[in-house]
Formats: structure tokens, C-alpha cells, sequence
């Protein structure tokens, strides 16, 4: 299944729906007992989700005529998770373009919630803080329920869902800095979407192909294969040291192709346009503005 938070104009939400083929199915039209969002769906476990299914396959069965998802509004694929983790120079490629090292144990660090936006929103940054803004496509991978000491066999039992993220970064302020945080948490940095979906659409996360379009240019071109270390491994070694909760979001790293490493760079301007797309989910838009 395929899961958004989307809006209209006469209701600005946004309210969780899932997302059938073209069309939107909002869960409070349909539901006594609607989720709020992502994070209580996911929160409410196997029967919730299965609850879910079940009110979907009905109102398929019924031919219920759904608004097109094309004339709603996004807002972030993931909302209110208790965690945003993200992996640094997990792609070799990537790693050494930024004369990064890969460490034997992954880089790790958090993004700030203000940073989550949604698919065909705008994201602002004034020209001041910084003239560097770079995109980086990577993949999110959901956590269903707690997870720790989890072994990698078993890890992706662990995993609700897949979705498209877009790191976007201040690179100028990544490498004045001694933490990545900051320079990847700008409002509207951490574009997600245009949909979570479940695992079960996805059988294999390494087998997935990323792309970066930057205003009509494929700049990333890559599969998940090429990760350092797989989502299974990631997920061993993140809830080795702390329980991972229901929720959390896991960006795990770009693959090769940055602006910052290309000659000459390649930065996100005034009026850009980056598409990051991966196989089996969709496409993420977002559009840019520098003030």
C-alpha cells in the first residue's frame, strides 16, 4: 500500500489518505476511528494497518470515485516521527567525490523536523547563510516497531515502510562545521515522499534505482546496491546501541554525483527544479528559492 498526507484547498490538512492508483482515499472519510497520520497508523501495529486494507479493498470493490492526487497538496510523507537518522558516506562513490572517509563504523547524525517538506513544495533559503545548497537522493526506510540488538537477518522484519528523501545541504556550512546537522536542517531541507510505501512492496531495498534530475540534467544515477553498508546492516548497527521506535525515518545516504564535487559545481539556484526519484515508489519534486 501506498500512503500520503495530502490537502485540498477548501481543507488545508493535511490528512492521511491512501493513495489508489491516480486517486487519493483520505482514511476519515471512511473510517470510524481514522488515524491522524503516518505515525499513529503505524504506531496502532499489524492490525491497524490490516484495518486499513480492509476499508481500502472495500472502497475499491465499490468503485468509489477518489480525487485525483495530482490536484491535492503534499506535505512531508512523514510526519511527527520520533527520530530523523540519517547516514553519511554510506555510498564509496559519493564518499570519496567529498573527500570523505568511509569509517568502519557508519557516520550518523540527526535532521531537525522543521526540515521535513512535502513533493511539489518550495524550499527557502536566503543567499547570507549560504550559496552552496546541494541535493543528495537517498533512500528512507521506515521502522515499524521498537527494535533493538536486532540481528540482519531479521532486520527488514523490522522495516514499515520505504519512501523518497532529498538531503538537501549547506555545503559551505557542512565543511566550516564540526557536525552535519545544522547545514541539512534548514526549513524545508529534508523533502519526503510523494509516498510511504509498505515493505511488502518492496522485497529487496538494495535492488532499487536512484536518480537526481536538476533542472532538466540526470545528476544521480545509481542503484541502492552500491550502499557501504545495506539497510539490513544499518539497522543491526544503529539499535546495537539504543531502541529504534516506531516511526523513526532512516535517510541512508547519497550515492555519487553531487553539485559540490562536479567541475564546474553544480548548486541548487533561484527557480531550480530537483526531481529524486527511486524505482517502486515515485518521484519527489521540489522547487527552490533563494531570497
Amino acid at each position: 500500500m501506498r500512503f500520503s498526507h495530502l490537502s485540498t484547498a477548501a481543507d488545508p490538512g493535511p490528512r492521511l489518505a491512501a493513495v489508489i492508483g491516480d486517486g487519493a482515499l483520505f482514511l476519515d472519510e471512511v473510517m470510524d476511528r481514522p488515524p491522524r497520520d503516518l505515525q499513529e497508523l503505524i504506531e496502532r501495529g499489524e492490525s491497524g494497518l490490516a484495518e486499513v486494507r480492509a476499508v481500502v479493498a472495500e472502497a475499491e470493490a465499490a468503485g468509489r470515485e477518489l480525487p485525483p492526487v495530482h490536484e491535492l497538496r503534499h506535505a512531508s510523507a512523514i510526519l511527527r516521527p520520533p527520530h530523523v537518522i540519517a547516514i553519511g558516506a554510506n555510498y564509496a562513490a559519493h564518499a570519496s567525490e567529498l573527500k570523505l572517509r568511509s569509517e568502519k563504523a557508519a557516520t550518523v547524525f540527526n535532521l531537525w523536523p522543521n526540515s521535513l517538506a512535502g513533493h511539489g513544495g518550495t524550499t527557502t533559503w536566503p543567499a547570507d547563510l549560504s550559496t552552496q545548497v546541494d541535493y543528495e537522493a537517498e533512500l528512507g526506510v521506515v521502522i515499524g516497531r521498537p527494535a533493538r540488538n536486532v540481528p540482519v537477518q531479521d532486520a527488514l522484519d523490522y522495516v514499515w515502510g520505504y519512501t523518497v528523501v532529498n538531503d538537501i545541504t549547506a555545503r559551505d556550512l557542512q565543511f566550516s562545521e564540526a557536525q552535519w546537522s545544522r547545514c541539512k536542517s534548514f526549513d524545508g531541507f529534508t523533502p519526503t515522499g510523494p509516498v510511504v510505501v509498505t515493505a511488502d512492496e518492496i522485497p529487496d531495498p538494495q535492488d532499487l534505482w536512484l536518480t537526481t534530475n536538476v533542472d532538466g540534467a540526470i545528476l544521480q544515477d545509481a542503484s541502492t546496491a552500491d550502499m557501504v553498508r545495506s539497510v539490513p546492516e544499518l539497522i543491526e548497527f544503529l539499535s546495537r546501541s539504543a531502541t529504534i521506535p516506531p516511526g523513526t525515518l532512516i535517510s541512508t545516504g547519497s550515492p555519487g554525483g553531487a553539485g559540490y564535487s562536479r567541475t564546474p559545481p553544480v548548486f541548487l539556484r533561484d527557480r531550480s527544479t530537483v526531481t529524486v526519484s527511486i524505482g517502486g515508489i515515485g518521484y519527489l519534486t521540489t522547487y527552490c528559492r533563494v531570497t
